[in-house]
């Protein structure tokens, strides 16, 4: 009943949280989806901790999206072998995911140690913070621990497919009962953070600033 739960009942509750989180803010509290930016009280931490973790989370994203969406079967196709995806996906995967958890690291920290920054920061930002660490952590403990550890184990075989199944209405809990724990904790605190999505600043993600490309400068004096 517990397996039941957590990969069939949970991920649709998460589902009806992002979507009917997301409507509700967008009608009834659109004009507060920003980022808050602290960078007038501290600009040097900000500034290296936010480029390490967007450009890392982006390729972490990407690399998500191939491993979770893409059939096994489409990349073999086009000649890719499992040896040589799994190097790829291992290196790359790798190199970005650390940028990405340093980068929310020093976030993190920047948020708990400084006290104005603290001062300005909602007990969400505080929670989304920490999530978001825990999540990057785990997901590094598990490529870099659990895959090692578990050598049999190949989630293309197993989370791929459960994630592909949850989109038709047909998940199998059952793929979810053999994965290695810090797989399983992964995705749960990924799972928080896309529960908790609409109602925090991490909105701002959907605020694509495509106009600045064609928008006169802004000049900002001290």
């Amino acid at each position: 009943m517990w397996n039941n739960f957590l990969w069939v009942v949970l991920p649709y509750l998460v589902l009806a949280s992002f979507v009917f989180g997301h409507i509700f803010r967008y009608r009834y509290d659109h004009f507060t989806v920003t980022s808050k930016s602290s960078e007038m009280i501290e600009k040097k931490q900000l500034m290296v901790g936010s480029i390490l973790f967007h450009i890392g989370i982006i390729f972490v994203v990407g690399g998500h999206f191939i491993g979770l969406v893409i059939p096994k079967t489409w990349t073999t196709s086009i000649g890719i072998s499992e040896h040589m995806y799994h190097i790829v996906a291992v290196g790359i995967g790798s190199v970005f995911g650390i940028m990405a958890f340093a980068g929310m690291f020093l976030l993190t920290f920047r948020r708990l140690s400084n006290d104005r920054v603290r001062m300005t920061s909602s007990i969400m930002d505080i929670i989304v913070n920490l999530a978001l660490l825990v999540t990057l952590f785990l997901g590094m403990a598990s490529t870099l621990f659990a895959n090692p550890a578990n050598p049999g184990f190949d989630y293309r075989e197993t989370i791929s497919i459960w994630f592909r199944q949850l989109f038709i209405f047909q998940p199998d809990a059952s793929l979810m009962a053999t994965v290695p724990v810090f797989f399983q904790l992964h995705i749960i605190c990924a799972f928080i953070i896309f529960a908790l999505f609409p109602y925090t600043r991490l909105v701002h993600a959907w605020s694509v600033p495509l106009t600045y490309l064609k928008r006169s400068y802004i000049i900002y004096r001290r």
